[in-house]
């Protein structure tokens, strides 16, 4: 009976060491207060506005991942992550509970990682080699929001590291009849590569990207539904990294887009981080977009920082300002296309008036956990 009890009790450990499992709820949590002039008002001047503002320095969110070792080098594993507003509390809204990642798949450490659900976007890639990290002001900001969108209907693949290369891909379907998309669902088809190369001294990553229109499934707005090519630099030099980056954004047969402007985007930027200290951290940088068909070119200068009080929170700071031409009308945050001030369903479009300037700062805290 002893040794029956023993078989038992040696065979539950062994199911149990074979399948570890955990699960861990993490979030992050960003609040602070913003100034910023040169917003576009009724009468065709600017006007200022002083507010809190939530997800400045990075967005608010919160959300679970889990893992399940089953043996055999292989894991299951699961995330799911919403967004929020810290000053109000309200969550994404329109975008689903899970807006940002709610994905399942498995993972081997030797034939890499498969993933398949809703997550960010591939484009958001560039956010390893922003100096600002993705803030509210920074690569995403000239190009509308085109560089940080989420995707659904994904299907994700990660690769381990080889000789210092790994690989990314992700492809979403439209779920339309129309394999592209043809205006019956909320989404065309996207689909992207990414290659990085990681070493002591620098690191370098190329991406491609395609978001198609749902409506027809052509590639038809730089902003929202275009082909996105970027060759990203980030360089180690002790106390300094510096960054830098190319994209090339671009619509389809110009001929067909006759009436559309623009049709394709030039976006560059380069920046220094200095840790002063293991806590503190001075960022500058520069971006510029340069639109086609008189869509005119802008330039945001920045400067910034942050200061850790503890490992899990931040203080942090940003001063920037958009020099726009005389015919954009680019604003420090990724607005969408149009002009600026009141729209027709109520809401507040904070692009500038056509050929003005703009210039904000924020200072906040931000707390993960």
């Amino acid at each position: 009976m002893k040794k029956a009890l023993l078989a038992a009790s040696l065979l539950t450990f062994g199911v149990a060491a074979h399948a570890q499992s955990s699960v861990t709820l993490y979030g992050r949590l960003d609040a602070g207060l913003e100034y910023i002039s040169g917003l576009s008002n009724s009468t065709g001047g600017t006007t200022s506005r002083f507010k809190a503002e939530s997800g400045d320095w990075g967005t608010s969110l919160w959300g679970m991942k889990g893992v399940e070792d089953i043996g055999g080098g292989n894991k299951v594993l699961f995330q799911l992550e919403g967004s929020f507003n810290t000053m109000t509390g309200q969550g994404p809204g329109g975008g689903g509970l899970f807006n940002r990642w709610a994905t399942v798949g498995m993972s081997n450490d030797m034939y890499g990682t498969l993933t398949a659900g809703r997550m960010l976007f591939i484009s958001n890639g560039v956010w390893d080699f922003d100096p600002f990290g993705q803030s509210n002001w920074s690569s995403a900001s000239l190009v509308r929001g085109r560089n940080w969108p989420q995707s659904s209907n994904n299907i994700a693949y990660q690769s381990p590291k080889f000789a210092g290369f790994d690989f990314y891909g992700q492809y979403a379907l439209s779920n339309a009849t129309n394999w592209n998309g043809n205006g019956t669902t909320p989404q065309g088809r996207e689909a992207g590569a990414q290659v990085t190369y990681t070493a002591s001294l620098f690191q370098v990553r190329g991406i491609y990207d395609e978001i198609r229109n749902k409506a027809n499934g052509q590639f038809t707005d730089p902003f929202n539904y275009s082909r996105e090519y970027s060759a990203l630099v980030n360089v180690f030099l002790g106390q300094f990294k510096v960054q830098a980056a190319y994209q090339a954004i671009r619509t389809a047969n110009a001929a067909t887009l006759a009436n559309a402007s623009p049709t394709s985007l030039d976006h560059e930027w380069g920046g220094v981080t200095w840790q002063a200290t293991p806590a503190a951290a001075l960022i500058a940088a520069v971006y510029h977009v340069n639109a086609n068909k008189g869509g005119g070119n802008a330039t945001i200068y920045t400067i910034g920082g942050s200061y850790n009080l503890s490992k899990r929170t931040l203080l942090d700071i940003q001063v920037a300002t958009v020099r726009n031409s005389s015919t954009a009308n680019f604003g420090l945050e990724a607005n969408p296309a149009g002009t600026g001030g009141v729209q027709s369903d109520g809401t507040f479009n904070d692009n500038p008036p056509v050929g003005k300037h703009q210039t904000g700062v924020y200072a906040g805290i931000q707390h993960s956990f």
